[in-house]
């Protein structure tokens, strides 16, 4: 057998190169899928509500749970949980605000932060005491199984039906909340409750759906997320302080801001992966810190 020429050696490194970037890219579209979902659904709630909303990453992983449980009690798949368990989620925060969070109307932000996170430690603690710290499988459905060779890299089809799944439902929220009568409404009843409120509609139902959308967003990214990232008590604890970070720097309230940064800032971590892996958990932080300094309303926030 020929021995290898170095040039080979250099092409085949080369390859192997490629392919490694372009996964990192990949793994950091999806991680970016997951920040869009979540930092949107965390937009909706402050941009309409004004409520900084901490316990959004445990919201998160009780959607992931619904959908598990769906599965393993009822024998409900994954299509079906894509729906219910959204809706499931969104009625349990819709009783949370009911109860609890509109008690907080026109009071500070600080408020609403303490309460939600102590309401995520609850939620947390909960679901940890009965199901451990340990993650719970939850297959991907057989029509996503398997993957694509697109010549430079292999194309898991479920990652990549996360990816494009997200962008829809990311683009469809922005265009419910910014183009259509039912969006005005939601921005006029936070902006103008009383005007609002004087043409027949009722003010506190649309804030109470509102919350629910917000939440359901995120119970949908933990369906999304369960076959990859497995289903665990601490799932949301890992992401929420990086969700916060897109929600900052794309513009607190912004429903654009958070789609855009959410999918860039997922690639620029998969990159600092590639590039220099030590900086990969502190990059979406320095990013913050730089953005707040030139303009503190975030990219696309405008001043109050």
């Amino acid at each position: 057998m020929a021995a290898e020429t170095p040039e080979l050696k250099r092409t085949g490194a080369e390859r192997e190169s490629m392919q490694a970037l372009y996964a990192q890219l990949l793994v950091g579209l999806i991680n970016g899928s997951f920040y869009a979902l979540l930092s949107l659904g965390l937009a909706v709630i402050f941009g309409m509500l004004n409520i900084i909303n901490f316990a959004h990453g445990a919201l998160y992983m009780m959607g992931a749970f619904v959908a598990y449980f769906l599965l393993n009690i009822w024998g409900i798949n994954y299509w079906w949980a894509l729906l219910l368990s959204p809706i499931v989620v969104g009625i349990f925060g819709m009783i949370l605000e009911r109860t609890m969070l509109k008690f907080l109307t026109g009071l500070d932000h600080l408020y609403g932060l303490l309460l939600t996170f102590g309401l995520a430690l609850i939620i947390q603690g909960v679901f940890q005491n009965f199901f451990g710290s340990s993650g719970l499988p939850y297959s991907i459905p057989d029509q996503l199984r398997g993957g694509m060779n697109l010549g430079f890299m292999f194309l898991p089809v479920y990652r990549g039906w996360v990816v494009v799944f997200s962008l829809v439902v990311c683009l469809a929220t922005w265009f419910l909340i910014e183009r259509t009568r039912l969006g005005a409404y939601l921005r006029a009843a936070t902006e103008n409750p009383t005007l609002v409120r004087a043409f027949g509609i009722n003010v506190p139902r649309m804030i109470t759906l509102t919350y629910g959308l917000g939440v359901g967003l995120a119970a949908l990214a933990g369906v999304l997320s369960a076959p990859i990232n497995q289903v665990r008590p601490l799932m949301g604890a890992d992401l929420i302080i990086v969700v916060f970070a897109v929600v900052v720097i794309g513009g607190m309230g912004s429903i654009m801001g958070s789609i855009i940064t959410g999918f860039a800032l997922g690639v620029i971590e998969g990159l600092t992966k590639y590039f220099y892996p030590e900086a990969s958990n502190t990059v979406v932080f320095v990013l913050m810190v730089l953005v707040l300094l030139v303009k503190p309303t975030g990219l696309t926030g405008r001043a109050a």
